[in-house]
């Protein structure tokens, strides 16, 4: 049997594996997270209300359909396992890609509208 020491137990670092781990789930690999932040910087990709990205500007459509297959996936493996809508987790997924966004970041409000947070 796995031993889990007691620090490791305790809320503050679920937490914090629990923001880590979606980071990565988000984000994918660390090449795929920069590529992300420099199309995010660029203005060339921003962030929706519906927890997908959106490509701005031609170039950027390939890399936003990958980034938003890895979290479709991820949207619906939450979905299934709360017996919840897929767009409804998206939803809640958003906002927390809100709050963690740098300032400057487009971001595109449900009425279509774009802003920068």
């Amino acid at each position: 049997m796995l031993h889990i020491p007691c620090i490791l137990k305790t809320k503050p670092l679920l937490e914090i594996f629990s923001a880590i781990l979606l980071t990565l789930l988000l984000y994918g690999t660390p090449a795929r997270a920069d590529n992300l932040e420099q199309l995010r910087a660029s203005g060339a990709i921003g962030e929706s209300y519906s927890g997908y990205v959106i490509a701005r500007t031609p170039h950027a459509q390939a890399e936003a359909k990958a980034i938003n297959t890895q979290r479709r996936a991820i949207y619906q493996e939450k979905a299934t396992a709360q017996r919840v809508g897929v767009d409804q987790v998206g939803k809640v997924y958003a906002v927390e890609i809100f709050k963690k966004l740098p300032a400057g970041t487009w971001f595109q409000k449900e009425n279509g509208q774009w802003v920068r947070k």
